[in-house]
């Protein structure tokens, strides 16, 4: 393993002057990523209202990541996702207490109690959950919109359906036990591939350009398809569905000279795309066509040393959105030690 990682007093081979580091700061990291979620009155966690579920999401699951979960109360955590219930309303899930419900923050709700296996409230959930999950497919091309008021259509939003059925193991079977799938599974897949262009990659809606975030969130939800529904539903591996060597060189041309990718040809690189490239390339069984170690590096390299957190790049700012994707794809390379 050539990346140590840093112990809780700063050893392991970090270079504190940042641009050369060659280990991940994991005690600077935690403390940042909790000191942001306790903090509750500072300016950056009152700004971020608009998406907090999914920073809790970030930070909760960045935390684990780095085996510093404990910072955080798991009961504290928890009790913070189901103050953002809707259970009147509609059963799904908002950003903060008091905004509407979006399949974006649902997905991040069930992801955290599932993480913190807290099996009484995702007993409370399930049902309420499936049921507003169901009712946001749109029945005539299987699309899923984000939410019941804007009527928007994005891949994203099938992802975040077929994930949430998928961890609440409603995906083949409806609310109260009902028999057969809550959603409307080969419509879902149909649309997910209509948005499929000649490079093999994906767009949000068909005929929008390839972007490496959609292409995660399409393979993710037919891979879901073909391994949590299978052959029992009707739905081929995710193999049958894609042509993986043309989709895993467009995602392996995302790596940029310095070390990092991109989410689409001409771009910056940016950490963020660690996560979503590596994830579609490891579906595909093709994890092996990035160069690993200046992808690790160009990670390395965007971290705070001192105060903690991980930027897009190099010299930026850092948050908790890119924090996380930086510990989670810098793990699934295995790079951390």
């Amino acid at each position: 393993r050539s990346i140590a990682m840093a112990g809780e007093d700063g050893e392991g081979g970090a270079d504190q002057g940042g641009a050369s580091a060659q280990a991940l700061c994991t005690q600077a990291h935690a403390e940042y990523i909790a000191a942001f979620q306790r903090d509750k009155g500072a300016y950056e966690y009152v700004a971020s209202e608009y998406l907090r579920l999914s920073g809790i999401y970030w930070g909760t699951t960045a935390l684990r990541l780095l085996g510093k979960e404990a910072l955080l109360p798991a009961g504290e955590v928890v009790a913070d996702v189901m103050r953002c219930w809707n259970e009147a309303a509609d059963g799904g899930f908002a950003s903060a207490e008091g905004h509407d419900s979006h399949l974006l923050y649902t997905l991040s709700a069930v992801q955290v109690l599932v993480t913190h296996e807290a099996w009484p409230e995702l007993d409370r959930v399930r049902d309420p959950v499936t049921r507003y999950v169901a009712s946001l497919q749109r029945r005539e091309d299987g699309a899923f919109f984000g939410d019941r008021l804007s009527q928007e259509v994005d891949t994203r939003f099938s992802y975040c359906a077929l994930s949430c059925l998928s961890l609440l193991g409603t995906l083949g079977k409806g609310p109260d036990g009902e028999k057969g799938p809550p959603v409307d599974l080969d419509a879902a897949a149909d649309f997910v591939l209509s948005c499929q262009n000649f490079d093999g990659g994906f767009g949000a809606r068909p005929g929008d350009e390839t972007h490496a975030g959609q292409v995660f969130v399409c393979v993710g939800a037919l891979d879901i398809l073909g391994k949590a529904a299978g052959a029992a539903l009707g739905q081929p591996p995710l193999a049958e569905r894609l042509d993986a060597d043309r989709l895993g060189w467009w995602l392996c041309e995302r790596q940029t000279p310095g070390g990092g990718l991109n989410g689409r040809p001409q771009k910056l690189q940016d950490v963020c795309y660690t996560w979503w490239v590596l994830s579609s390339l490891s579906m595909m069984g093709k994890l092996h066509w990035v160069h690993r170690d200046s992808l690790v590096q160009f990670i390395l390299d965007c971290q705070d040393p001192i105060d903690g957190g991980i930027s897009d790049r190099p010299d930026d700012e850092v948050d908790i959105f890119h924090t996380f994707f930086g510990v989670a794809g810098g793990s699934g390379l295995r790079g951390w030690g």
